[in-house]
């Protein structure tokens, strides 16, 4: 390699040596819940497999990213009789639909440490915008983000048919994330 291809690529590995760059999360460490109501019972549930890519500053949120694809065929609902039901085409259809992801577009600051991504959201075939309100704190082994969101499940058609029915199961279901990002 001649001199200066060497300082070329010197220059461009100072240069980048500074940039943020995305982080994975410890999936070990982390979690993404979800609780409803079946028949006026509360029922909390889990992802179990996910991936997330983080990008954040506090002092530069809006330089921030966030990327997350969720496993549906990972979802534990409690029973095997709700695990086997969510993969049905009447639930998250996961033969044809067998992730729900999001992709961040913006990231503000809503004062007090509190923080907010927006950025469109995928689950069974249908993207739209989607804000997620989440909070920031560091510790000594990396970050922790953590934030709960509702979603509509008839709204992403996600219990259609005789699902469709609130009485048996509400529609809204609360998400929940807590994200570890180590240093």
């Amino acid at each position: 390699m001649n001199t200066v291809m060497k300082r070329i690529a010197l220059t461009s590995l100072l240069l980048t040596a500074g940039l943020s760059h995305a982080a994975p999360v410890d999936t070990a460490k982390s979690s993404v819940r979800f609780n409803f109501s079946q028949m006026n019972v509360p029922v909390e549930g889990q992802f179990k497999k996910f991936a997330s890519d983080i990008t954040f500053d506090a002092a530069k949120p809006e330089s921030g990213k966030v990327s997350i694809s969720v496993d549906l065929m990972g979802a534990d609902a409690g029973s095997s009789d709700a695990n086997q039901a969510l993969h049905m085409k009447e639930w998250f259809d996961t033969a044809r639909f067998p992730k729900a992801t999001f992709t961040s577009t913006q990231i503000k600051a809503l004062g007090g440490g509190r923080f907010q991504a927006t950025g469109q959201f995928g689950l069974k075939g249908r993207t739209a915008a989607l804000s997620v309100p989440f909070t920031v704190r560091s510790d000594a082994a990396g970050q922790w983000f953590e934030g709960v969101f509702p979603l509509s499940r008839l709204a992403w058609k996600v219990g259609e048919g005789e699902w469709a029915d609130v009485g048996a199961v509400a529609d809204l279901v609360q998400v929940k994330f807590k994200l570890f990002v180590p240093k």
